[in-house]
């Protein structure tokens, strides 16, 4: 199991020395608000993404976690130009697609791909599988060898449904095998990058993961970067080389997997991680921490740090001075964290702790 879960790590490291598949910095997406009578205006603004900063390397998988509504979704939206950005910049393979009209965007649509979460209204139900994984071909002019219906016939074995229902419709499929046939669409182009947008969280656990071992399986033969969003931090755990710990609309922490689940910074992240289901070998249960209060809007979120409100080692600066997400003494190399007063490794009888006593034990296996 050790070498299942360590490989990637190792083959995302020497990927990024090369240069970035994907840069994102201050990246916003502001939903105005209109009011008034008999002339409406704008009166506010809905703040899903405001200030985001993301960095992807060619065949890496990074995940995106945070509570429902804390932007996530919005981001790879975003990233794939299916909402134009307020502010900020998106860079892909080197060029500036922030504001590209639909002419420039063309060359990279069949480049950046996306899974949709809900795999039952994701698919138009008037059309077979074989027309609706045929189509991103039709579009893009692209004529593979063999012709594009054995092209989907491959397609359909890859993702391991049968060839031969090529003709058959999605009411006729289970919602895994419907997750699938959207997986298959997105590899139909063959991109470089396919932003998962919680592929799995309208599925059965059992599906869930056979759903995830197709996209880690599919990532590991063709090399393809996944930004993958979820809220479940075991799956993002089980899939992610590196993970981005999101709350309204900014990120508050990066960092390798291993280094975030084991010795998270932000007491945010260590919040979330609390939560988690843990099975132990004695019983114990890990102490778990319960946030005070609601998530603030994201109309008016609080000032300086947005956490703050919610944070038990908040203090005055904490109001008036956003951290920036930086790299902290005694964090590892890549680990960023925005926070003034971040956590620190808990020690006991002269040994450090670490939250996931599995992933510590497939470390010290390691060495």
């Amino acid at each position: 199991m050790s070498e299942n879960v360590t490989l990637p790590q190792q083959q995302g490291a020497k990927q990024q020395q090369g240069e970035p598949l994907l840069k994102v910095e201050g990246l916003q997406k502001h939903f105005p608000i209109y009011g008034g009578f008999p002339f409406k205006r704008q009166v506010g603004a809905v703040k899903a993404v405001d200030g985001v900063d993301l960095t992807m390397y060619p065949g890496e998988s990074l995940g995106l976690v945070g509570e429902s509504g804390c932007g996530k979704s919005t981001t790879g939206r975003l990233i794939t130009r299916l909402l134009e950005p307020t502010g900020g910049t998106i860079e892909y393979a080197g060029q500036d697609i922030t504001h590209a009209k639909r002419k420039q965007l063309a060359p990279i649509r069949s480049e950046i791909q996306m899974i949709f979460q809900d795999p039952y209204s994701s698919l138009n139900p008037r059309q077979t599988v074989g027309t609706i994984i045929k189509s991103p071909m039709e579009v893009n002019g692209i004529n593979p060898p063999g012709g594009r219906e054995n092209r989907v016939r491959e397609l359909l074995e890859t993702v391991g449904l049968n060839p031969e229902h090529y003709n058959r419709f999605p009411h006729e499929f289970s919602g895994g095998q419907r997750q699938r046939i959207g997986v298959a669409r997105a590899l139909a182009l063959q991109p470089k990058l396919i932003v998962a947008d919680e592929p799995v969280s309208a599925l059965d656990v059992s599906i869930q993961a056979q759903v995830v071992n197709l996209l880690q399986k599919v990532q590991e033969e063709m090399g393809i970067a996944f930004l993958f969003i979820a809220h479940d931090l075991a799956v993002v755990r089980h899939f992610s080389q590196r993970v981005a710990v999101m709350y309204l609309g900014k990120v508050m922490e990066v960092a390798d997997r291993d280094s975030l689940y084991n010795r998270p910074r932000h007491p945010y992240t260590h919040a979330l991680l609390s939560a988690v289901p843990e099975a132990t070998v004695d019983g114990s249960q890990r102490e778990r921490i319960r946030l005070a209060g609601d998530v603030p809007s994201p109309i008016n979120p609080p000032t300086g740090c947005r956490f703050r409100t919610r944070c038990w080692k908040a203090q005055e600066k904490c109001a008036t001075d956003e951290p920036p997400l930086v790299q902290l003494s005694g964090s590892t190399e890549g680990h960023l964290t925005a926070c003034h007063f971040p956590e620190e490794p808990t020690i006991k009888g002269g040994k450090e702790v670490v939250l996931d006593p599995a992933l510590a034990s497939l470390e010290s296996d390691s060495k």
